[in-house]
């Protein structure tokens, strides 16, 4: 992976406004792949059912996209995500994200994203993005 994008992404995922009011951090980064990471905090993610909200999990999921999506430098948008739950993480817990791309055209990637928290799988996804073939706005 071009390391100058690597830095760019780097810098502009500590100051992007979601990713900082979740907690979520970048681990790394490489071609077409993203893990990303936050922990699970109750108070702040629980649903009606006291159990972690599908979106605060979905959230992980996206921002893993989001970067893996980018990783070539060019602005890349997601088309369509299919999620499936599995299980819900404990209190405390240290969530994980990982998006591995798996397909690449000229205009779209398919990418296989994975939560997990302590080796247990919680949720896993398709997901498919469109390529714009424009460069990204901050290199």
């Amino acid at each position: 992976m071009d390391e100058r994008i690597r830095a760019a992404i780097a810098s502009e995922t500590r100051r992007e406004p979601f990713a900082v009011a979740l907690g979520m951090e970048l681990k790394e980064l490489g071609d077409g792949f993203a893990r990303v990471e936050r922990l699970y905090d109750p108070a702040r993610m629980n649903n009606m059912l006291g159990r972690a909200h599908g979106g605060a999990i979905f959230a992980l999921i996206d921002q893993a996209f989001e970067m893996a999506c980018n990783s070539g430098g060019d602005i890349t948008v997601g088309m369509n995500v299919s999620v499936t739950y599995v299980a819900s993480p404990e209190p405390g817990a240290r969530l994980t994200a990982e998006a591995h791309r798996v397909s690449k055209t000229k205009r779209t990637s398919s990418f296989d994203i994975r939560v997990t928290a302590g080796g247990v799988l919680i949720a896993w996804c398709q997901a498919l993005a469109f390529r714009t073939g424009k460069p990204l706005p901050f290199l």
